[in-house]
C-alpha cells in the first residue's frame, strides 16, 4: 500500500524558499539534507513546529538513547515504514545497539537475548500501537526502573514515530542514498 515513488517530490535545498530555510533551520547540522526534510519544505509551518517536538524526542527526552531507538525501530517495524527503519538501524547502532538486537525488535518480545527490562519496552511499543495504552502490567514494569518523565517520554516516543509513519509512508518519502530498508 506505500507508494513506491514519491507522492509529494522532495524539494532541493538550493530552491527553498527563506520561508522553508527558516523553518528547516531546527534540522541541525547537516552536510545532507535527507529526504524526509526535503518533503517537510512542502509545509513550512508544519515542519517548524514539528522539528520542535521532534528534536525532543530523538535529543532531548530523558530515556537512554539505546531504549529510546528500542522504541522507535519497534514502532517503525509495527507501522511498516520501511523509511524509519532505515533511518534507525543506523541511528540504534550508534546509540548501542547490536545488529542482532535490530533484528530482535522485529521479532519481537518472544526473541529469547531480551533482557526483562528491553522485553517490556518493546511490548509498551507493541501495546501502543495495539491498544494506545500501556497495560498495567507494562507500566509497572517499566516504572520499577523508569521515572514518571521517562513513562511519559516512552508514550511520546511511540506516538511520535507511529505518527511520523503514517506521513512518510502516504508521501512517499524514499529511502536516503546508502540506507537499506527492511
Amino acid at each position: 500500500m506505500t507508494p513506491t515513488t514519491p507522492r509529494l517530490a522532495p524539494i532541493d535545498p538550493s530552491e527553498w524558499t527563506d520561508e522553508q530555510r527558516d523553518a528547516l533551520s531546527g534540522m541541525g547540522d547537516r552536510t545532507e539534507v535527507l529526504n524526509i526534510f526535503k518533503t517537510l519544505a512542502h509545509h513550512p509551518k508544519l515542519a517548524k513546529r514539528w522539528l520542535v517536538f521532534a528534536n525532543h524526542i530523538l535529543a532531548k527526552n530523558s530515556l537512554s538513547p539505546r531504549d529510546r531507538e528500542i522504541l522507535i525501530l519497534r514502532a517503525g517495524w509495527l507501522a511498516g515504514s520501511e523509511y524509519e527503519w532505515g533511518q534507525h538501524k543506523v541511528i540504534g547502532r550508534n546509540s548501542g545497539l547490536s545488529d542482532d538486537e535490530i533484528e530482535a525488535i522485529a521479532e519481537g518480545t518472544q526473541a529469547p537475548s531480551w533482557s526483562r527490562h528491553d522485553r517490556y519496552l518493546i511490548q509498551a511499543a507493541d501495546e501502543l500501537d495495539e491498544h494506545c495504552c500501556l497495560s498495567d502490567e507494562t507500566w509497572d514494569a517499566l516504572s520499577e526502573t523508569y521515572s514518571t518523565q521517562q513513562m511519559m517520554d516512552v508514550v511520546f516516543t511511540c506516538g511520535q514515530y507511529r505518527m511520523l509513519a503514517g506521513g512518510l509512508k502516504s508521501f512517499g518519502v524514499q529511502l536516503d542514498p546508502g540506507l537499506t530498508g527492511f
